[in-house]
């Protein structure tokens, strides 16, 4: 035992560790500076009522981070990991269809309240258990038959079946960047599996084709959901955004003058006026406006090269190893990372619509945070063992 973790601390990969590290910490400082002024004005709370709550939350993820990165990722492909979590998922996802809220605050049926202690979103811990899922079972099935290349459609119904199903609650949460980014997530564990051609032209088929299904009965049964004032407002606003500047566009154009006001310094930390009140819940989708006014574009660039590196790196580990359980997983990883990202940012700066899409290890919030460093425990693992196998 001493000798695997002396083997594995000197093939442990520290620099994923590092700026997994440094951009939690980054997160905890810019969210206390981002929610001072909505935690004692909008909750009559002390100043620091956000950041206590999110430095709990990053304390459980970092020990959940020390178990995962310990236990060798093989085991996720064990029937015993794959079926609970299965079933998990399943309970969450009927849970917050039949008994979720959020929708009179958030606009989305996303959320479940566990004994009013803490609140969840089945659809973050969607995220990462078709990931794992995935990865699993399509690595279990080829290693039946003895390579992915002779898998057939029908062997992998199974999961593209819970996948769908996945896909089915959370569009009746009406969360349609978790969809998004469920679904990317779930296609590029789908072509780094190893299949041929021809099934991943089926399953392409496939799923465009129930896919048109799904949104028309969407469209049928959650038409007033998906078609709210917020709703509309985001994709009217978009064009432009100065137009509505009082109404739909009112978020954008305050994001706007906080990263225009930063300059390339930034004003100081926790000098920012826009988190006055002036953007709504700074402390989550629109942090990264905070920073760009406090911290300005070195700030920005610093979050943004982390982030870059992680899937950077995680996408060169997916590349380089050998192993296709390793190689979905972290292609998984990275997808989900580096997509919400894009999407954060995207809306941030005007590219694509609003989503309200978190930041990555950023933004405040108990089950990203938790489950995000479930994923880079995961990833780390991958990478290290990988490194440990080179030097075999």
């Amino acid at each position: 035992m001493k000798n695997y973790f002396k083997q594995y601390l000197r093939n442990f990969d520290y620099g994923l560790f590092i700026v997994y590290m440094f951009l939690s910490l980054f997160g905890l400082v810019m969210i206390y500076s981002s929610s001072i002024w909505v935690s004692i004005v909008y909750l009559d709370a002390s100043p620091d009522y956000y950041y206590i709550r999110q430095r709990t939350n990053l304390l459980l993820a970092f020990l959940l981070f020390l178990v995962v990165v310990i236990v060798p990722y093989k085991r996720l492909s064990s029937k015993v990991i794959l079926m609970p979590l299965m079933v998990l998922m399943i309970i969450l996802e009927f849970w917050v269809t039949f008994a979720g809220n959020g929708k009179t605050t958030t606009g989305s049926q996303s959320w479940i309240s566990i004994f009013g202690l803490m609140n969840f979103q089945p659809s973050e811990f969607a995220k990462l258990f078709i990931i794992i899922f995935f990865a699993g079972t399509f690595y279990r099935k080829s290693i039946n038959k003895g390579s992915a290349q002779l898998l057939k459609f029908d062997d992998i119904s199974f999961p593209l079946g819970m996948w769908l199903f996945i896909l089915g609650c959370v569009g009746l949460e009406t969360d349609v960047g978790a969809l998004f980014i469920i679904f990317v997530i779930a296609m590029s564990v789908v072509v780094t599996s190893g299949l041929r051609g021809k099934v991943l032209l089926r399953i392409f088929g496939m799923i465009s084709g129930l896919g048109a299904v799904v949104v028309s009965a969407l469209l049928l049964l959650k038409w007033e959901s998906i078609t709210t004032a917020s709703r509309i407002g985001r994709f009217t606003s978009y064009l432009d955004p100065f137009a509505y500047a009082q109404g739909s566009g009112y978020q954008v154009v305050n994001g706007y003058y906080a990263i225009g006001s930063g300059g390339l310094e930034g004003k100081g930390l926790g000098q920012s006026i826009q988190k006055l009140g002036y953007l709504p819940e700074p402390q989550t989708d629109f942090i990264m406006a905070v920073i760009a006014e406090e911290l300005g574009l070195l700030g920005v660039s610093i979050v943004i090269l982390g982030l870059g590196f992680i899937v950077i790196r995680g996408f060169y580990i997916a590349m380089i190893t050998t192993d296709p359980l390793a190689r979905m997983l972290a292609a998984g990883i990275s997808t989900w990372i580096g997509l919400q990202t894009f999407i954060n940012l995207g809306g941030l700066s005007g590219i694509i619509p609003l989503t309200g899409v978190t930041l990555p290890f950023i933004s405040y919030g108990g089950t990203s945070i938790l489950l995000l460093s479930v994923a880079m425990g995961i990833l780390i693992n991958v990478s290290t063992y990988h490194k440990i196998e080179k030097r075999k």
